[in-house]
């Protein structure tokens, strides 16, 4: 079944807490963390870390890729056991419990990748492994829905209790998720990035949602890169760099020039300053009338030598389906795609990438990397037909080829062979660069390059992208982030509704004029309802 349910908020009632007012947050912590440490083979995770939070208190904890952030929260939730140190719940130490001693102990962590099952409705996702029985020991679905509407409802908002799972848009699924743990009355809440996946009208939910659940008491772990949202929902702040605690202070005592000084070391600037004094060559890439039902409609642009063109637009404007269609993933009805001024019909990436194309996918994990195999071997995966002779592999000539790259990229990693699953996020999108540039590709198509990337690895690959024009590569920017594509962008196209809605000077450009040509027309359009 396919839900058509809305994410509006239904009002928030009282307001939420002042996080300034420290009377607002008791005295005594609700979860405290002391002294962690923990090493694996090659490197120390985290060392000497200690960490506390309040009831009805938003915590927010950040840090670069790798500064130790996954492993301290999954040792909070008792997935991870630490090497030294010690945990305790209101007081009680906690340090030889696991996961569903944890759980019991009211600690619940929402996971990026959610952890639901698809194939069952939300409240049996939200219940799952500890339904509601009835007295003759099945599972009492009545019950298990009725319970599920009231948890629904105190995170104010509305959908289906008995939709699929898998035909809920993201955002409903987060909060399926997030019922669920409350379901397992949750005194601690732990959201590892939460609003990866959300803009708009879904991240004023996701905050709305954060607020009502600190208002009920509940101490609220929120992991970010997203240094606003800590300034908009954050009582207090910890920063953690290279696996060690930098500092914890009160978000309104601190400032984002702050915040990325302790987590990077060092000031990075504007971080959305232009690059601009770049020179364009010939035209490398064209697309006309590109067509594909109602996704791509009569899409036409150029894309030149030493350019970065920038595709802007909302959530399901035809962005990354225009990706996939160039570099031959997804067919497309009509149209035509010249690529150094000769007509192809590119049947996959292989011939793409063959060509001189290259595509950083969207999804990085899904579609951009191996997980079970190395490093080396994920950067080696688009060269391997090239760094072939006679049917046998160069194996010397491709290894100091993926180095010299992984050196360029600047991977933080103890050895190339060890497996990119168990590397930050950041470091594994540099991985899919490198498979990329390995190619030597004259096209470059990035698709949200920095999702889910830390600030010091935004400000690498901003000075990669900068680097690769200024040596004539042609770059195709797919954002969200309108500053993202303002900074970096020579010209923007603005997409709405699988057109190409304006084109516009990225020197010139606002975030404002962006936005007023990617919402729909029906929705400018729409009369206004009499009250």
């Amino acid at each position: 079944m396919t839900s058509q349910a809305s994410l509006s908020p239904r009002g928030s009632g009282a307001s939420a807490p002042d996080p300034s007012n420290k009377e607002n947050l008791t005295v005594e912590p609700l979860l405290e963390a002391r002294n962690l440490t923990k090493a694996y083979p090659g490197t120390v995770a985290l060392r000497d870390v200690s960490f506390d939070l309040l009831s009805g208190e938003v915590h927010c904890l950040i840090g670069e890729n790798g500064a130790g952030k996954s492993t301290l929260i999954k040792i909070l939730a008792g997935a991870v056991i630490q090497d030294t140190g010690d945990i305790l719940i209101e007081g009680n130490s906690v340090r030889r419990t696991q996961v569903r001693e944890r759980r019991d102990l009211g600690i619940s962590v929402i996971y990026q990748d959610l952890n639901l099952v698809p194939q069952l409705t939300v409240a049996e996702n939200i219940y799952l492994g500890h339904e509601p029985r009835t007295t003759f020991g099945g599972v009492d679905v009545k019950k298990m829905r009725a319970m599920s509407r009231e948890l629904i409802e105190m995170l104010g908002v509305e959908f289906p209790v008995d939709a699929q799972v898998g035909d809920l848009p993201i955002p409903l699924q987060q909060l399926t998720a997030t019922a669920r743990a409350l379901s397992l009355n949750g005194k601690v809440l732990i959201m590892d990035e939460p609003s990866t996946v959300l803009s708009g009208k879904d991240l004023d939910v996701l905050f709305d949602v954060v607020r009502r659940l600190r208002q009920r008491g509940i101490g609220i772990i929120y992991i970010s890169h997203h240094l606003e949202e800590v300034f908009a929902l954050g009582d207090r702040v910890t920063v953690l760099r290279d696996g060690q605690f930098v500092a914890t202070k009160p978000v309104s005592e601190t400032s984002k020039d702050d915040l990325i000084r302790m987590m990077v070391g060092r000031s990075l600037g504007d971080l959305n300053k232009p690059m601009g004094g770049r020179s364009v060559g010939e035209e490398v890439l064209r697309v006309e009338r590109l067509t594909r039902g109602r996704v791509l409609r009569n899409i036409s642009f150029s894309l030149r030598k030493g350019e970065v063109l920038g595709i802007a637009g909302l959530v399901g404007a035809g962005r990354t389906e225009l990706a996939r269609a160039i570099v031959g993933l997804d067919h497309f009805d009509s149209g035509d795609i010249y690529f150094e001024g000769k007509a192809r019909r590119i049947k996959g990436p292989s011939q793409a990438v063959a060509m001189g194309i290259s595509l950083v996918p969207e999804d990085r994990k899904a579609e951009g990397l191996v997980s079970v195999l190395s490093i080396r071997a994920n950067a080696s995966l688009s060269v391997l037909p090239r760094m072939t002779r006679f049917g046998f592999i160069r194996f010397r000539a491709l290894r100091e080829r993926i180095d010299r790259l992984a050196k360029r990229m600047a991977i933080k990693a103890p050895r190339l062979d060890m497996r990119v699953s168990g590397l930050s996020g950041g470091n594994q999108q540099k991985v899919v660069l490198a498979k990329c540039l390995a190619t030597d590709c004259k096209v470059l198509i990035l698709d949200e390059p920095t999702r889910g990337v830390d600030v010091g690895a935004k400000v690498e690959i901003y000075k990669l992208v900068d680097d690769l024009v200024v040596s004539g590569m042609a770059i195709l920017l797919i954002s969200s982030e309108l500053p993202e594509i303002l900074s970096l962008s020579d010209r923007i196209l603005v997409m709405s509704e699988g057109r190409i809605a304006a084109e516009l000077d990225g020197r010139t450009a606002t975030q404002e004029e962006l936005m007023s040509h990617a919402v729909p027309s029906s929705s400018r359009n729409e009369p206004e309802k009499a009250a």
